[in-house]
Formats: structure tokens, C-alpha cells, sequence
């Protein structure tokens, strides 16, 4: 019983008819499907992506947007494989939770706050004043 999650399903950028899934303010700035896999994986869950496919609705065709992640979440029988997830809800929620904390999202805010300080001193004496 493997289910997909495509990233669109946890974009903040993205509406419901959109495809967005889980309430906005839980959603992440535009997750991929690598960091989707990271943070399954690193759970303990069977995780596969498949890097070629896209999500139907999403109607940007670059590189950042494709990708699907299959991730096992019941047994034969039925049983969740891990039982502190027992719905794909759960699951969406938790990625959308632990994706901000990795190390790739964190250096890069770290280096983009520091860009955006330096560059606010240069901006000084840019207009004339209409008499």
C-alpha cells in the first residue's frame, strides 16, 4: 500500500484548488520532492521518487516543480508500518513540520538574510524631489 505525495500538496504558494492539502499555515515554501524523501526516509518509512512524474494540475513544467514521492504506508494486512502515522494526513503534516529544520533550508535562510542586510545601506539619494 504505497501512497503519493506530490509537493504541491504542501506548498504554501499553492490554494486548495490549486492542489494544496493541509492548512496554509502548516504548509512549507515550495518543498521538492528530494526534501520530501529526506525527511520520510530519515522516519523510517519505504520511500521511492520518481523524479520524471508531475502532478497533473501544476501548470509550471520547470525542474523545481516535478517529482512524486510513493511512500509505504500500510502492510499487507493493513497495518500502518508505523504506528504514529496512520493516515497519508499525518504524513503530510509531519513532512510539511520537518522539512523547514533541514540543513539545506536553514543555510540557505542564514545566507539570504545576511545578502538582504547588506544590500538596504546603498539605497540612499536614488530620486529627485519635485519642486
Amino acid at each position: 500500500r504505497f501512497i503519493c505525495i506530490y509537493p504541491a500538496y504542501l506548498n504554501n504558494k499553492k490554494t486548495i484548488a490549486e492542489g494544496r492539502r493541509i492548512p496554509i499555515d502548516k504548509a512549507v515554501e515550495n518543498p521538492t520532492s528530494t526534501e520530501i524523501q529526506d525527511v520520510c526516509a530519515a522516519v523510517g518509512f519505504n520511500v521511492l521518487v520518481e523524479k520524471n512524474k508531475m502532478y497533473p494540475r501544476e501548470w509550471n513544467r520547470d525542474v523545481q516543480y516535478r517529482g512524486r514521492v510513493r511512500i509505504q504506508l500500510k502492510q499487507e494486512d493493513g497495518n500502518p508500518c508505523l504506528p504514529q502515522f496512520p493516515t497519508r494526513k499525518s504524513v503530510m503534516l509531519y513532512a510539511a513540520e520537518t522539512i523547514p529544520k533541514l540543513k539545506t533550508r536553514t543555510q540557505k535562510m542564514g545566507a539570504g538574510e545576511q545578502s538582504l542586510q547588506q544590500g538596504e545601506g546603498g539605497k540612499k539619494g536614488k530620486g529627485k524631489k519635485k519642486k
